[in-house]
């Protein structure tokens, strides 16, 4: 069991884009250690966040650009004013690509010298993806922003004399996206020891599966299960359910496990060693495809005619623990689970999620009911996927209203009562969203899934935040035993 189990904790769901800021998607600035203070008066140890990785156009932090970059548009820009690479006036009058291009060219006249040499250790010490992911943004933007599997032949394939003839006239777009890891990066590790100093862990996010427009799949093509082309001939989804009659397709790269193997796994050791310098936990999603995964034909429209192919298992698991110790996860394991990878979970020590909000259909035997939680988990009101509490409760029928006061009373409104039983629960840890705390409505939502717009945006503001909150969770989380 690792150490982050031993004893019983809580903490907010909430992702760094959904601080209050004045950029469309938030920051880690000043902003984000305020949040960090608003966690420690209210007792809580832990912050969960999203991937942090550069997103598409749709915003969604599970189909980044990289597994392992940081998404830019979180650098906090005031502390690029207060090191001098950024004038005031235009931090307040420009986009934000352009402060950093502006604040990238005055760190090259007036950076310090152990600036300079901070820069050029980063460089060195994230070599392993910073130079194909820095390549890929640069091409990417000379090609209109197109995937890479349309550009042109020679960059597609990495022809090596286009690649080199390319970073010759394009080597400022390169150094760019350099830098702009270095600021993300640096801010990111003094968040996070700012977070640690007060208690509190962050908690972070994986994603089994990557973007097929990404770096990590360009740079690492005979990773994956496509042809010559770059076309997939077989992605990622999960079969028919009981809420889907064609089931889910993802559309996800899928990997060529038996080369990764052949590898030691090394591409996965890579991911992890970025993440865990971000994270002293990380959440693995879909851990249900590391013991089995749902492969379908990359030209089929539904996840119907899939079939089920073994993953990794225990192998992948061993390698990572060899190489990094007692690992720090949590495993996603939502929807149908089969006792096979109920076992590989516990091989592990992993805990298990229970969401709240799935608790109260079916029958006694629902394993999101309190009473069969267990402490090798953490229990969630509700997750990213979730409705809010409030919402949730409003759409709830009669039935499901009478299941929920006979398990819980009725003794506290909404979404007080669902807060209070996750931190009464046996689960070692209970994470809440913040949009729970707050009492927010569906209006708030941070996604929906299968739903393509609006997802991803939601901000709060500290307005929403009244005076007395923090006083009130601490009192929970002490009588729930989870106050730190």
């Amino acid at each position: 069991m690792h150490k982050f189990l031993t004893e019983r904790r809580a903490g907010v769901l909430l992702h760094p884009t959904s601080l209050p800021g004045t950029r469309d998607q938030g920051g880690h600035g000043n902003a984000a250690r305020s949040f960090i203070d608003f966690l420690q008066a209210s007792g809580f140890t832990l912050w969960q966040a999203l991937p942090l990785g550069p997103t598409h156009a749709d915003y969604s932090p599970y189909q980044c650009m990289s597994v392992h970059a940081g998404n830019s548009g979180l650098i906090n820009l005031d502390d690029l004013v207060e090191r001098g690479w950024l004038a005031p006036s235009t931090r307040k009058a420009r986009p934000l690509q352009e402060c950093l291009v502006k604040a990238h060219s005055k760190f090259r006249k007036v950076a310090q010298v152990n600036e300079i040499e901070n820069y050029k250790s980063f460089k060195k010490q994230h070599g392993y993806w910073l130079q194909d992911y820095s390549l890929y943004q640069a091409i990417r933007e000379t090609q209109q922003y197109a995937s890479w599997f349309e550009w042109p032949q020679a960059l597609r394939d990495r022809d090596p004399q286009a690649l080199n003839d390319f970073s010759s006239r394009y080597a400022g777009l390169i150094e760019q996206a350099c830098f702009e890891q270095y600021l993300f990066f640096s801010q990111w590790c003094d968040l996070r020891a700012y977070a640690n100093e007060r208690g509190i862990l962050l908690f972070g996010d994986m994603p089994i599966y990557v973007a097929h427009d990404s770096a990590d799949v360009w740079a690492n093509r005979g990773l994956f299960a496509m042809d010559e082309n770059g076309a997939l001939e077989v992605v990622a989804g999960v079969p028919p359910d009981y809420f889907s009659e064609t089931g889910q397709r993802w559309g996800n790269p899928l990997y060529r496990w038996d080369v990764l193997k052949q590898q030691n796994y090394g591409w996965w050791l890579d991911r992890f060693r970025t993440q865990l310098a971000l994270f002293d936990i990380i959440r693995l999603d879909h851990f249900r495809g590391f013991e089995k995964y749902w492969e379908i034909p990359g030209d089929s429209e539904t996840a119907i005619h899939g079939r089920w192919v073994d993953g990794p298992g225990e192998d992948l698991f061993k390698a990572l623990q060899q190489r990094f110790g007692e690992l720090p996860l949590v495993a996603e394991d939502l929807g149908i689970i089969t006792p096979e990878v109920d076992a590989l979970r516990l091989q592990f020590g992993f805990p298990g999620m229970k969401i709240l909000q799935f608790a109260f259909d079916g029958g006694p035997d629902n394993p999101y009911l309190p009473k069969n939680h267990e402490p090798l988990s953490v229990v969630y009101t509700g997750t990213h996927d979730n409705d809010t509490t409030l919402g949730w409760y409003a759409s709830c029928g009669s039935d499901m209203r009478q299941a929920i006061h006979e398990c819980l009373g009725d003794s506290e409104e909404m979404p007080w009562l669902l807060i209070r039983a996750a931190l009464e629960s046996t689960a070692r840890l209970a994470i809440i969203p913040m949009q729970d705390l707050l009492a927010l409505g569906s209006e708030h939502r941070m996604n929906t899934p299968g739903s393509a717009c609006g997802n991803w945006q939601w901000h709060f503001s500290w307005d929403q935040v009244p005076d007395a909150l923090p006083g009130r969770l601490r009192a929970l989380l002490a009588q729930s035993d989870r106050c730190r």
